[in-house]
C-alpha cells in the first residue's frame, strides 16, 4: 500500500504542476481510502504535501512568466487568513462531515469548470476588495475541508478573476501554497502529522510536480480546463459514493441536474485584470 501511495504522490505531483491544482483531489483519497488515516489528521497532511508541492511548482511556473505576482500575493494574502479560521472551525466537525463537504464543494467546482469561457476582448482593472473578498472565500473553504484549493483558485482566477488559464494555473500554484500553510497552521491546533509518512509523500509529489511543470506549456489550455474539471468530477462522485453509500444518488443525481441547468445559461465574457486600489 505504501509503494501504491509513493506511485500516487508522483501523479499528485504531476497534476500540480500540470494543471495549478489537484493535488488534494488526489492526496487526502489516497491517505483515507488506502493508507486508512483517520480524517482530520489526513486533512492536515494533506495540506502539508500540496503546500510544499505548490511551492516547488509556483517557482517553476513563475520562470516561464505564468505567475501574476500582484494578484497572487493579494488574493493569496486573504486566503491565507480564511484558510487559518477554516482550519480552526474544522476542529467542530466531524472527520466524515468534513469529507462529504469536500466532496460537494469538488462537484459544484467541477460543473463550473465545465462550463464554456469566452475569451476577454479587453483589458479593464479589477478592485482589489473584489480580490480579497474572493480570496478569503476561497481560503476559509479550503482551510475547512483540507484542500490545498487548487480546485477553487484555478476556477477563481480563470472564471472571476478574468485570468487566462495558463496564468491562472500558475498564479493558483503561489495562492495554493500561501493558504495550504495557514491552513495547516489551523489544523495543528487539534490534529498531528506523521512527519516521516508526510516527507517521503511530499519528496516524491514534488518530482512528479518538475515533470508537470516541464510539460504544462505544452498542453492546450482547453485540454487542460477540460482534464481538471473530469478528474475533479471523477473524484467528487467517488467521495460520495464512499460517505453516503447507496444514498448517494438522492443527493448526487438532483445536484447534478440543478446546477448543470443553471450553468448551461449565457456567459459574459470575463476581462482579463490589473489590480486597482
Amino acid at each position: 500500500m505504501l509503494v501504491l501511495a509513493l506511485a500516487l504522490s508522483l501523479l499528485i505531483g504531476v497534476t500540480v504542476g500540470l494543471l495549478g491544482g489537484g493535488g488534494s483531489i488526489l492526496t487526502l483519497p489516497v491517505l483515507v481510502y488506502l493508507l486508512h488515516m483517520e480524517p482530520k489528521a489526513a486533512i492536515a497532511t494533506s495540506l502539508l504535501v500540496v503546500g510544499t508541492t505548490s511551492l516547488v511548482g509556483a517557482l517553476l511556473h513563475a520562470r516561464a512568466g505564468n505567475v501574476h505576482a500582484r494578484i497572487g500575493a493579494v488574493f493569496g494574502g486573504a486566503a491565507m487568513g480564511g484558510a487559518f479560521v477554516g482550519g480552526r472551525l474544522a476542529s467542530f466537525a466531524s472527520g466524515g462531515l468534513l469529507l462529504l463537504a469536500f466532496a460537494a464543494v469538488m462537484l459544484v467546482t467541477a460543473l463550473a469548470m465545465m462550463r464554456p469561457r469566452v475569451e476577454p476582448a479587453s483589458t479593464p482593472s479589477l478592485a482589489i476588495g473584489r480580490v480579497v473578498t474572493i480570496g478569503a472565500a476561497v481560503g476559509l473553504v479550503a482551510g475547512l475541508v483540507g484542500a490545498g484549493g487548487g480546485f477553487l483558485v484555478v476556477p477563481a482566477l480563470a472564471l472571476f478573476g478574468g485570468l487566462a488559464m495558463r496564468q491562472a494555473v500558475g498564479t493558483s500554484l503561489m495562492v495554493i501554497a500561501l493558504q495550504s500553510f495557514a491552513g495547516l497552521l489551523g489544523h495543528l491546533r487539534h490534529t498531528h502529522v506523521d512527519v516521516r509518512l508526510t516527507l517521503v509523500l511530499t519528496a516524491a509529489a514534488v518530482l512528479g510536480s518538475l515533470g508537470g511543470a516541464r510539460f504544462a506549456g505544452r498542453v492546450p489550455a482547453a485540454a487542460l480546463r477540460s482534464g481538471f474539471a473530469w478528474l475533479v468530477l471523477a473524484m467528487a462522485l467517488f467521495m460520495l459514493g464512499k460517505q453516503l453509500g447507496p444514498r448517494v444518488p438522492l443527493v448526487a443525481g438532483p445536484l447534478v441536474v440543478l446546477l448543470a441547468v443553471f450553468l448551461a445559461r449565457p456567459r459574459t465574457p470575463v476581462p482579463s485584470p490589473e489590480i486597482q486600489p
